[in-house]
């Protein structure tokens, strides 16, 4: 009998072992590093602790640029990860990557478990989803430029810190008061091609570029030339030579002169929050991004950064039922909700933002709504986001001639013309390298 039972407690253990190795690897790489490195190997952690079919790897591969350039090399070579994550302008060029990816609704409906787009916000969901309105890769984390404001400042001028401006003039108006009050500059911006070019086309409900910015076809072509994008950049330029606007530079460069208390108003990112409370030594607040009156359909609704994760093709189907269930893993509404309070990237899911909401984390942090609130809503054909190839390089253009035109060198009109012509001749290069 005791050699029976240690045969079946041998043939037992002998079974576990065979399960646990029959788990199927999933390869991750990602651009997250420092303490957002490690709330994503918490997050991968604890999806494997919470099954025993599958083992996501996460594996950091640098820069947003430097992991997207290595994971087409991978493919190229037959080597390529499961999912890679692409920072947002980089959509255009993986979704014309013929034949190297797995859109993400098609894989999950095959998989027998749907991702559902309407789960998300929706400007996320439609930034991330092919024409016809399916998800072609994983939202993930995002961000959207907001309005920034120091309370200290403006009580210091004078005006209600509880009240923040709504309208562009109302922010030349506070700046001026800000800059009279002792402030070396009242209004900066980060990011100058997303938040003033792009985002600025979609809260107005303007294009930024024709084929509903790319979206509609290969053909697009920038539209930043029209009347409206000339007078913001002449308002901006006005800005800058009263001395109530201080450009501060590319990227997110110009934070630093929030932070440090030299500006008192700034857009920037959802997600440099976190680093205005740990370095700003004043009471800030968030507020939604300012509008020019008198435009039809203006605010519309704001459009993300950050990146999405996507799969690449011609993997096995086992593993694509371990990337849905990794996927719909890191969509549920207590990972979305934690992801967002403790990053400061938007809730991607419309779940994850309503258990947010009823944990009261909104009313203990006034302001880390206005994100959400921004992209919630129904997305026109000027508003979904930007689909274009080169984005990368046609921001360089766009910046270097922004920096001509809020320095006096050029004006706005002539500017935005250059841009165009510069900005169509890559676009049209790009729609001849993938027909």
């Amino acid at each position: 009998m005791r050699v029976k039972l240690c045969a079946l407690s041998l043939a037992g253990i002998i079974a576990s072992m065979g399960t646990a190795h029959a788990a199927t690897d999933i390869n991750f790489w990602h651009s997250m590093q420092g303490a957002l490195g490690e709330r994503v190997n918490a997050l991968v952690e604890d999806f494997n602790k919470s099954q025993s079919d599958y083992v996501v790897h996460a594996i950091y591969k640098g820069t947003y640029g430097e992991s997207m350039n290595a994971g087409i090399a991978a493919f190229r070579g037959g080597q390529a990860p499961d999912i890679l994550q692409v920072f947002e302008v980089g959509t255009a060029t993986m979704m014309y990557a013929k034949g190297a990816v797995k859109p993400v609704q098609e894989m999950s409906e095959e998989a027998g478990d749907p991702i559902n787009p309407d789960d998300f916000l929706g400007a996320v969901a439609s930034y991330y989803s092919s024409a016809d309105g399916k998800l072609v890769s994983m939202p993930f984390n995002s961000s959207t430029p907001v309005f920034y404001y120091n309370k200290d400042a403006f009580k210091k001028a004078g005006l209600d810190p509880e009240t923040p401006p709504k309208t562009w003039q109302e922010v030349a108006e506070a700046g001026k008061k800000l800059r009279d009050a002792g402030m070396e500059c009242g209004y900066t911006t980060t990011w100058p091609s997303w938040i003033q070019l792009e985002t600025f086309g979609a809260w107005h409900n303007t294009p930024y570029a024709t084929k509903d910015n790319g979206f509609g076809g290969l053909d697009a072509r920038l539209a930043i030339d029209q009347p409206l994008f000339v007078r913001h950049i002449s308002f901006l330029a006005d800005m800058s030579k009263a001395g109530t606007f201080t450009y501060g530079g590319r990227g997110d460069t110009s934070t630093a002169l929030f932070t440090a208390g030299k500006c008192g108003m700034f857009t920037g990112s959802s997600g440099s929050r976190a680093n205005i409370i740990k370095t700003g030594e004043f009471e800030f607040g968030t507020s939604s991004l300012p509008y020019h009156e008198g435009v039809a359909g203006a605010p519309q609704n704001s459009i993300i950064g950050g990146a999405s994760l996507w799969v690449f093709a011609k993997k096995s189907p086992e593993v694509y039922k371990g990337v849905t269930k990794f996927f719909k893993f890191l969509s549920s509404p207590e990972q979305a909700a934690q992801w967002h309070q403790g990053t400061g990237y938007v809730p991607v899911t419309k779940a994850g933002f309503e258990l947010t909401k009823k944990s009261g984390f909104y009313e203990k942090n006034p302001g880390t709504d206005v994100a959400v609130k921004q992209l919630d809503a129904t997305t026109t054909e000027n508003s979904r986001g930007i689909r274009l190839g080169y984005l990368p390089q046609i921001r360089e253009i766009e910046d270097g001639v922004m920096e001509e035109i809020f320095s006096g060198k050029v004006e706005a009109e002539a500017g935005l013309k250059d841009i165009v012509k510069r900005s169509n001749e890559l676009l049209s290069r790009f729609e001849k390298s993938v027909n």
